[in-house]
């Protein structure tokens, strides 16, 4: 299949959502400006085409549930704001673009990322048709674990403690599982919940997710290096500057390209029990490894 019309495909069913979702009126107008500056910045909706393709793996017309992949970019896109600002990670671009706190301040952009993330939840907790009360509410659990103590949240603080460290495998591992791996998975695991999924495939796609969620990291570490600000979106070389704990700076550029490509191995082989259905979610796994930004 051709992943990159897929992506492409996806990426435009997910945007046209946003744009719709965020056309009314919303009071005070700087707020509906700072969600959408930071929600149209770009971006390549990987999180809501993921949660679109395991429903579809599943057998499910992903269409059904469009509205709650495009609250996963949502969720993503809080997490980011609030990553930027000045007290967490201080940076001044992303996705090629100032970050929003340059833009509108600090404090707007604090609470247009805590309007961004409870308007995620309201949209989970609306009623779909052809979706079960049983399969969203266990959605709805994931995601929370996701993006709270359990999740993201926890990553973060991990990241920021971790900085000027002495390099560790189970704090590096921590911090990737927890801030980045956690929402990419759990995007996965929730659209094969919305669909119904089986055990057996439920427990298969949740290993994929798991994978392709920690090569996701490894490969975004990789690029802070070996990437361009022009391509990358952001400052080059900001994770070293800053003394991160990233996979390079424990392993060395190469053995962090053979450990992302390793997990993403473990993530195709995942998905053996699929047949042409799980193409759109091979074909992601492989363009993850291959991206440039």
């Amino acid at each position: 299949m051709d992943i990159k019309e897929y992506l492409r495909a996806g990426k435009c069913l997910i945007d046209t959502f946003l744009s719709d979702y965020f056309s009314g009126e919303i009071r005070p107008a700087v707020l509906s400006a700072a969600m959408n500056y930071s929600l149209q910045a770009g971006g390549k909706r990987i999180r809501p085409i993921l949660c679109l393709a395991a429903c579809e793996a599943c057998g499910r017309n992903s269409a059904d549930i469009v509205s709650f992949a495009s609250a996963l970019e949502m969720v993503h896109t809080y997490s980011l704001i609030h990553d930027d600002l000045p007290a967490m990670d201080n940076d001044d671009l992303r996705r090629g673009k100032p970050t929003n706190h340059k833009i509108y301040g600090e404090a707007i952009a604090i609470l247009a990322g805590d309007a961004l993330l409870t308007e995620a939840f309201s949209i989970f907790a609306a009623t779909v048709p052809g979706v079960h009360a049983e399969s969203q509410m266990a959605a709805v659990r994931e995601l929370a674990a996701a993006s709270g103590m359990k999740g993201m949240v926890a990553g973060q603080v991990q990241d920021m403690l971790s900085e000027n460290a002495e390099p560790d495998e189970e704090t590096l591992r921590f911090i990737h599982r927890h801030k980045t791996a956690a929402l990419l998975s759990a995007s996965v695991r929730i659209g094969a919940l919305l669909a119904g999924a089986r055990s057996g495939v439920f427990e298969s796609l949740s290993l994929y997710g798991d994978r392709i969620g920690l090569a996701f990291q490894v490969i975004d570490d990789i690029l802070d290096i070996v990437g361009e600000t022009e391509v990358i979106g952001k400052p080059q070389g900001s994770d070293e500057r800053k003394k991160k704990l990233t996979y390079p700076r424990l392993y060395g550029i190469e053995k962090s390209r053979a450990i992302a490509g390793g997990l993403i191995e473990e993530a195709l082989q995942s998905l053996g029990y699929f047949g042409p259905e799980a193409d759109p979610l091979r074909g992601i796994a492989s363009y993850l490894l291959s991206r440039t930004h």
